[in-house]
């Protein structure tokens, strides 16, 4: 019997992941599609978003949804759910609350490069099928976001955000800084955190809580897209529940200046999707810990090949699988199902 379930596990683990292509430059939304981002609503569809148009720094661009309605075979056609009649927007985030509040985040660039950008929202109370008018976050300039918030264990929401800076377009400021907005829901209150910094600055952090104030997050690096030898994750933790933060240090993971996700599953366990790699955003990895994060013995590629694999957003649904959604060479979006 055991051999027969090694064996199972073994030929298991020898499948390739397979990811489906969801829309690519022939959706009349724009040839350019970069960040995107996805939540499972309560009534079981899934709603996905991205920011795109004719490029990353088109004036006409705007945040688009679709759905995927529970039991469906076909995303809905992409429909404009915020744009700005002046200004390029950026990056979107959705993330359905506890409450059942739809939550969407984006950004708004009011100059020629991201460090002028500021944070805005917009919320949903009917599962995402009307939206309110926008409200600005985050109105210092070069203040972004790229990841979903996660509930605390006090029912506190953390906003992963970064200030970008720097006028180069091919390049992170080493002075950039990845951070965390607090949102208290008892009062609409929300409060910032302190700044993880280090070596060649970090941006897009992506947070768990391992257990009551102990976080942990994993943030992309700055500097330029030359190849280097030195390119890592970053990785900082917390002690007081994301208010204050150690120095983000190298890890063990390589970051070809790219996002990651890094999420906690239900059953404790750890997952990170990153490209393993310094120099390109290929190949496209998961790996997971069961331990914490201490070890990661089990590691598996999503994609791989003479392409840009990029923004990796992991979640986990109601049915306990993993859902990865990326973009290959910021004109397509991808979807990955997978078991742990």
């Amino acid at each position: 019997m055991m051999d027969r379930m090694l064996l199972a596990a073994l030929l298991l683990a020898a499948q390739p992941i397979t990811a489906e292509r969801l829309f690519g430059p022939e959706t009349p939304t724009g040839r350019y599609k970069h960040p995107a981002s996805i939540t499972e609503l309560a009534n079981g569809d899934l709603y996905l978003v991205w920011y795109g148009g004719e490029g990353e720094y088109a004036v006409d661009t705007a945040v688009w949804g679709t759905r995927l309605a529970k039991g469906a075979k076909s995303w809905t056609p992409p429909r404009a759910i915020a744009r700005d009649p002046f200004r390029s927007v950026g990056n979107a985030v959705v993330w359905q609350a506890p409450d059942g509040v739809v939550w969407l985040f984006y950004v708004i660039r009011y100059g020629e490069t991201w460090s002028t950008s500021r944070i805005a929202l917009k919320i949903s109370r009917d599962h995402a099928q009307t939206w309110s008018d926008t409200h600005v976050l985050a109105a210092d300039p070069g203040m972004m976001v790229r990841g979903r918030p996660i509930v605390l264990h006090d029912g506190d929401y953390l906003l992963p955000i970064y200030h970008e800076v720097g006028e180069d377009r091919e390049a992170v400021g080493a002075g950039s800084t990845s951070l965390f907005l607090r949102y208290h829901p008892k009062s609409s209150q929300w409060s910032e955190s302190g700044r993880i910094r280090s070596r060649l600055g970090n941006i897009q952090p992506a947070v768990v809580e391992l257990a009551p104030n102990h976080l942990v997050a994993y943030c992309r690096r700055g500097g330029d897209y030359q190849p280097r030898s030195d390119g890592w994750l970053v990785r900082a933790e917390s002690r007081d529940g994301g208010r204050a933060w150690s120095e983000g240090r190298d890890s063990e993971f390589p970051n070809p200046n790219a996002a990651v996700d890094f999420i906690k599953l239900r059953n404790g366990h750890l997952v990170l999707v990153y490209n393993d790699s310094m120099s390109r955003r290929t190949p496209l990895r998961t790996a997971i810990s069961s331990d914490g994060g201490r070890t990661w013995p089990d590691r598996r590629v999503i994609a791989e090949g003479p392409h840009s694999y990029a923004y990796p957003v992991t979640i986990q649904t109601a049915d306990g699988k993993i859902h990865v959604i990326f973009t290959r060479d910021r004109t397509e979006i991808h979807h990955a199902v997978l078991e742990e």
